[in-house]
């Protein structure tokens, strides 16, 4: 017989994504950002977590599971008939046995007060959970010897084939900003709480804070300091928060510090070229007890990529009709 603790009770399901290049990627956390950068934009974020770190497989011919992955593809752009902007993202998260992967589109209505724009937004999401239980690995020995390995097919309590299962969910947010000065939005994630009894899930809602200053030195307006901070929290029971600063040089190169709590010092750098396509990279040392330092992983690498220009249609000229009067 094979011995599989199972939790019975419903669990949670959280696939909002962690990464560290928030500042650039904030439709993902605010659907009220969708065409606020007044540009066609599309941004690609790759995250590897914990990179180094050995998961041991439960027996010899067991798979361990995947290490923390996370991979994002995004687009916005504004629409003036529509007074703001829409959007879209693709995300998709790889960690233990589960494979999730979530559609989401986007709009957000947007209007001018004071020095800058208010936006209110909503997305609704079509999210894909993939539970590989058939890389599910147990034993027949009751002292749990791992030589002795047997494979799910012969416990009755676990599925031979992977489990999937698409929940529906939705978001809204607001969000203000005055370009070149500051930013700052609100937004709550899966707000339906959706649940899936086929994978015995549900959604976790999961309400964001974030907002941003820009600086501009006086003496030498080539420098800016761009303060961040993104705060979150999983049903106000689970809170993180991440804090960061770049310093942007004439717009072509960025670079700077950041800090997510309990968890990473953050290292980032970038480069704009032509202004159209942003590149830039991100290195988090892990500071928990996964870090390099109790010789577990050497810490989690980001890459991002965005691309963003403007389409200006020009204006058709005024067409002047008449007639010729002649007079005698």
């Amino acid at each position: 017989m094979v011995i599989i603790v199972l939790f019975l009770s419903s669990a949670a399901a959280q696939n909002e994504g962690q990464y560290t290049h928030f500042m650039f990627n904030r439709l993902s956390y605010n659907p009220a950002f969708a065409g606020s950068s007044g540009n066609i934009s599309a941004t690609v974020l790759y995250r590897s977590q914990w990179m180094g770190l050995q998961l041991q497989a439960p027996t010899p011919t067991g798979k361990a599971g995947e290490k923390p992955t996370n991979m994002l593809f995004s687009f916005d752009l504004p629409v003036s008939w529509l007074h703001g902007g829409i959007g879209g993202s693709f995300t998709s998260e790889k960690v233990g046995y589960h494979d999730n992967s979530t559609f989401a589109i986007d709009y957000a209505f947007r209007i001018f007060w004071g020095a800058g724009t208010l936006s209110a937004g909503i997305e609704a999401d079509l999210q894909n959970y993939k539970f590989e239980t058939s890389s599910l690995f147990g034993t027949s020995d009751l002292s749990g010897d791992p030589t002795n390995p047997v494979n799910n097919a012969n416990d009755p309590l676990v599925k031979s084939q992977d489990v999937s299962d698409f929940l529906f969910d939705a978001s809204i947010g607001i969000y203000y900003q005055v370009p070149s000065q500051f930013y700052v939005g609100m937004a709550a994630k899966n707000l339906l709480a959706t649940k899936s009894d086929q994978l015995n899930i549900k959604n976790t809602r999961t309400f964001y804070l974030m907002g941003g200053y820009e600086y501009t030195f006086p003496y030498n307006p080539s420098l800016k300091l761009k303060p961040s901070a993104l705060f979150k929290t999983a049903n106000f029971s689970i809170f993180q928060a991440d804090l960061a600063c770049l310093l942007d040089y004439e717009n072509i190169f960025w670079g700077g510090l950041g800090y997510r709590w309990g968890d990473a010092v953050t290292f980032l750098a970038g480069v704009n070229f032509l202004k159209i396509l942003q590149v830039g990279v991100a290195y988090d040392l892990t500071t928990s007890k996964l870090g390099f330092a109790n010789g577990r992983s050497l810490g989690s690498l980001e890459i991002y990529l965005n691309a963003a220009f403007q389409i200006s249609v020009p204006k058709r000229p005024p067409t002047v009709s008449g007639n010729t009067l002649y007079l005698r």
